[in-house]
């Protein structure tokens, strides 16, 4: 190698370095965000009045969710809880019907979500699997994915043939993204 090549070495390897610690300092530091996502796991009690039967009709129903084992990507909220009252005409043989509306999340650090949701049933294995989707559309969260799985027992032939189905208690875990 000539002694012109060898000095030309070092010289271009010390731009190179310069040009990628010039193009390094102009990006700015990296910083690193935190996951923008909540998985909670916990339980749904559902209450029916009157009783739902194989004759559709119109029932009041109720649900008290509790939340707990929460985890999200800033570390703050680690449980939560949800209630509803409405009105549903409906029977044993119908509970799988589709839906639309809002459900509000209140968390422990105080503040709410709300998710404008919809949601279909299917019934496996003996129970019955709810799947709200929405987005949140209010609170903290506003603006990701929610998506929220109610597995309750399936309810009792017995029961939809005599006095109905007053109640049911499952698991249920929600997600936001």
């Amino acid at each position: 190698m000539s002694a012109m090549g060898s000095r030309a070495r070092p010289a271009v390897l010390a731009t190179a370095a310069a040009v990628l610690c010039t193009g390094a300092l102009a990006a700015g530091p990296v910083r690193a965000e935190p996951l923008a996502l909540l998985q909670c796991q916990g339980t749904e009690s559902v209450t029916y009045s009157p009783g739902i039967t194989f004759q559709p009709r119109d029932v009041d129903v109720t649900t008290d969710g509790r939340l707990g084992s929460c985890v999200d990507g800033t570390g703050e909220v680690a449980s939560g809880a949800y209630g509803e009252r409405f009105t549903l005409h409906a029977g044993c043989n119908d509970l799988l019907d589709g839906f639309r509306g809002p459900r509000t999340f209140t968390w422990n650090t105080g503040d709410t979500s709300v998710v404008e949701a919809e949601g279909s049933s299917t019934a496996v294995a003996g129970q019955v699997v709810t799947t709200l989707t929405g987005t949140v559309v209010q609170g903290r969260f506003v603006g990701r994915t929610a998506t929220q799985v109610i597995t309750l027992p399936q309810p009792a032939l017995l029961l939809c043939l005599t006095t109905g189905v007053t109640g049911a208690t499952g698991v249920t875990t929600l997600t936001v993204v």
